[in-house]
């Protein structure tokens, strides 16, 4: 076993973290943060905060030493996460365009070839029809 990873927070800190923990419009992944950093700041060990919140011990040495480096905007998930989008919202327009100007009926494949021949943007048939049906 390693040595102990342990955090000191000033009053405003911890002040800060409190009300980080308790507000409404902060992602409950940052909330759940802030509430590791303050148990580890009251003396609880990385693995009794990993039971207490049913992760593994991992994710919270991640989160104080995120909290060491990077401070308070360690605590929000960096950008860059996730897949990148294949299409821009203009391909959308397109495919928008094409539809209302055309007298012809599309489905979501001949649009997907639509977009591949025409703008070579490859989406699948049903992502694309995930996609029109949000835009409405």
């Amino acid at each position: 076993m390693g040595a102990r990873l342990r955090i000191f927070l000033s009053k405003e800190e911890d002040r800060t973290l409190l009300e980080l923990r308790t507000a409404k419009t902060v992602p409950q992944r940052v909330q759940d943060r802030a509430s590791m950093l303050r148990l580890n700041n009251a003396g609880w060990y990385t693995e009794d905060i990993a039971v207490h919140f049913d992760c593994h011990r991992q994710t919270v040495r991640e989160a104080i030493n995120r909290w060491k480096r990077l401070g308070l905007g360690g605590l929000w998930e960096t950008k860059g996460r996730g897949g990148k989008r294949r299409y821009s919202e203009t391909d959308l327009e397109y495919l928008e365009q094409s539809l209302e100007n055309e007298q012809r009926t599309y489905n979501s494949k001949q649009l997907a070839q639509k977009l591949a021949t025409e703008r070579q943007v490859q989406l699948s048939p049903a992502h694309l029809r995930r996609v029109l049906k949000k835009r409405g």
